[in-house]
């Protein structure tokens, strides 16, 4: 290895989810989603788009495996639509839907690409949201019965699962913020999803090593580097108190830790846990700590953190610094920092970067190429950072660029686009952008050009 290659056998790959990209909701056998429900309710996405058409995958994934053939990649991250598999949550599978994705891993495997599975991305079924959802404990054993008639169909073929998709999103985006499905605005209710989308990531691992022996399985949480406005004390203890809410409250519990100390006291000092954490049984911890194979870091970005109102609160402050369309500040020695952060404090035995990267609007221009040079920028920026991660020991193995393709961006709509892949909405043409080639280079070499 040198300053610009990477470790020999390092997994190169792309990612997308379910819902953002295959459309065909009523096509198959598939039921529901609490996606569907939502971006179909005026006012919840941006021009009230739907992933209804999406990036018509479902139809079009010979075609998208072309794609990932031509990128060179190693290995492809998808997730699997819950109600593909049991329209209704639980009980009555529909074999259509998994038959869909098993002609995918057989096409996967025929090309030489590696599948990591994620077996949840936001995608609940609304009967379980109906009952429930995710404060509910039931959804979280309904979990477990999904990943098992998914190991069950795919297991010979799959090695590399990914349970559940940034918990933090799961609970806290979706049902206290409520900017996500099912768009809840409750702490109580937040923290108790928080809970149990970390059981059910616990009770779905021995399904999936039942039916996939010898595979890899891991989580997938989204970080983001907390930093203090200032020196300041106050500043100080903002900055780890947003951590605390973002970070710790989720890769604690999965490393054995428990639910961190200093959040507690704040959440039941807000109210926040009325009833405590009776949403704890006994056992649960253990659960959710079992031995994982690795651990999938998403990063885009940083939060710098000034003191709040109170003691533990914070409030963000808005740098003048580049930014992506999103608005997200570009940070990459938060990457670093982070991976460093994970192995010596957690002692991860295996990381991989399951989602980087940016959204920008360029498209095509009067020679018909995207010429999407910050995109390239940005990607060899935190490219650059995992290579000194690893050369600082990190055992970091492996880098999925978000995304394939521009898709559906939750309640963004289609107003950004990550993808590698230009996608014309209305004709589905696919156009490879600059950045699409320049990772192909990246994958070739396995490293950086210097």
């Amino acid at each position: 290895m040198t300053a610009t290659t990477f470790p020999a056998g390092f997994v190169w790959g792309a990612a997308t989810a379910a819902y953002q990209i295959e459309g065909a909701i009523h096509e198959g056998g598939r039921g529901e989603s609490i996606w569907d429900r939502f971006s179909h309710t005026p006012g919840k996405t941006r021009d009230g788009a739907t992933g209804d058409v999406a990036c018509d995958h479902y139809h079009r994934w010979e075609e998208d495996f072309g794609l990932l053939t031509a990128m060179g990649v190693d290995a492809y991250r998808f997730s699997i639509a819950w109600p593909r598999v049991l329209p209704d949550g639980r009980g009555q599978v529909n074999q259509a839907g998994l038959d869909f994705y098993s002609r995918q891993v057989d096409a996967l495997l025929e090309r030489g690409i590696t599948p990591f599975a994620t077996l949840y991305h936001w995608d609940l079924p609304v009967a379980l949201e109906d009952a429930g959802g995710w404060p509910a404990r039931a959804t979280a054993e309904a979990f477990a019965e999904y990943a098992g008639v998914v190991a069950q169909a795919l297991g010979d073929r799959v090695k590399h699962w990914i349970t559940i998709n940034e918990p933090w999103c799961v609970s806290m985006l979706s049902y206290e913020g409520g900017e996500h499905a099912p768009g809840r605005r409750s702490w109580p209710d937040a923290l108790a999803a928080s809970h149990h989308a970390l059981l059910a990531h616990g009770l779905a691992e021995p399904e999936i090593r039942r039916y996939s022996p010898g595979a890899q399985v891991g989580i997938t949480l989204n970080f983001t580097a907390s930093v203090p406005a200032s020196d300041s004390p106050a500043d100080r203890d903002a900055a780890r108190a947003f951590d605390g809410y973002f970070n710790r409250w989720f890769l604690d519990p999965v490393y054995g830790r428990g639910y961190p100390s200093d959040m507690v006291a704040a959440y039941l000092g807000a109210g926040y846990l009325p009833e405590g954490l009776s949403f704890v049984q006994p056992g649960d911890m253990d659960i959710i700590a079992a031995p994982t194979d690795f651990l999938g870091v998403n990063y885009y970005t940083r939060e710098v953190m000034a003191a709040g109102a109170g003691p533990g609160e914070w409030q963000p402050v808005r740098l003048d610094v580049p930014r992506t369309e999103m608005g997200w500040e570009i940070y990459p020695e938060g990457l670093y920092t982070l991976l460093l952060r994970l192995y010596s404090a957690y002692d991860v035995p295996r990381l991989y970067i399951t989602e980087n990267g940016v959204s920008y609007l360029d498209g095509p221009g009067a020679d018909g190429r995207i010429h999407d040079v910050r995109r390239i920028d940005y990607l060899r920026q935190h490219l650059a950072a995992c290579q000194r991660a690893i050369a600082a020991g990190v055992p970091l193995a492996g880098y999925f660029q978000w995304s394939l393709m521009d898709n559906f961006e939750w309640g963004h709509g289609y107003a950004q686009r990550f993808g590698a892949v230009y996608v014309d909405y209305e004709t589905q043409r696919r156009t490879p952008k600059d950045s699409f080639f320049w990772y192909r280079d990246v994958i070739a070499r396995n490293g950086l050009d210097g």
